[in-house]
This record gives structure tokens, sequence and C-alpha cells, in this order.
């Protein structure tokens, strides 16, 4: 079993920088490709970045550009730096990984873009 505890959600001004973090119970050795993913309110869950154990990233949809993935093994730690962030980017952010054929999500961090 894996716990993921994110962190670092705020309400924010546009154009303004946040990170957010995830620390993982398990050694980040183990688990693989970790992701970031985020749900706005009425909306399905989206996915944001990912990052394989050797720090391969991918940034599949509107993040790209603005937000960076990044992990450090030797912390059992996730991070997602995201900068210039607009209205749009308001939703909670999870982040995720697959061990042993299970995903496990993280409770959510909340981030807010408002003036």
């Amino acid at each position: 079993q894996v716990q993921l505890v994110e962190s670092g959600g705020d309400l924010v001004q546009p154009g303004g920088s946040l990170t957010l973090s995830c620390a993982a119970s398990n050694s980040m050795w183990e688990l693989g490709i970790m992701g970031w993913y985020r749900q706005a309110p009425g909306k399905q869950r989206e996915l944001v970045a990912t990052i394989t154990t050797g720090g391969n990233a991918n940034y599949p949809g509107p993040a790209k550009g603005r937000f960076s993935i990044s992990r450090d093994n030797s912390k059992n730690a996730l991070y997602l730096q995201m900068t210039s962030l607009k209205a749009e980017d308001t939703a909670v952010y999870y982040c995720m990984t697959n061990y042993r054929g299970i995903d496990y999500w993280g409770q959510g961090t909340q981030v807010t873009v408002s003036s």
C-alpha cells in the first residue's frame, strides 16, 4: 500500500506562482512513474504532468510551458512548480502513482487562482 500526501495549495493571484509537494510513504525508486492530475468543479479529472523514475517529464495538457514536474527520490517527494497561473488553473490537484498494478491517489490540495 502507498500513501500520498499533497501540500502547498493556496489562493494566488493570476500570473503568480506556486509549488505543490507530494510526500510518498514508499521509496520513490519502487513507485516508477508518478503524476499530477487536477480536477476543477464540474469537470473531469485531467492529467497535468508525469515523470519517470529517471526524471523524464511529460506534459500532455495545457500546463506545458508553464508547469514543471520534478521528483526527489532520496526524499520520497514529488513536486509541481506552477508559473503564470490563470483562473482556469483553479482546481484540486492530486498526485498519483501506480504500484504493483494498483493506482494510488493523494487526498488533493486546492489551488485557487483569483484576484
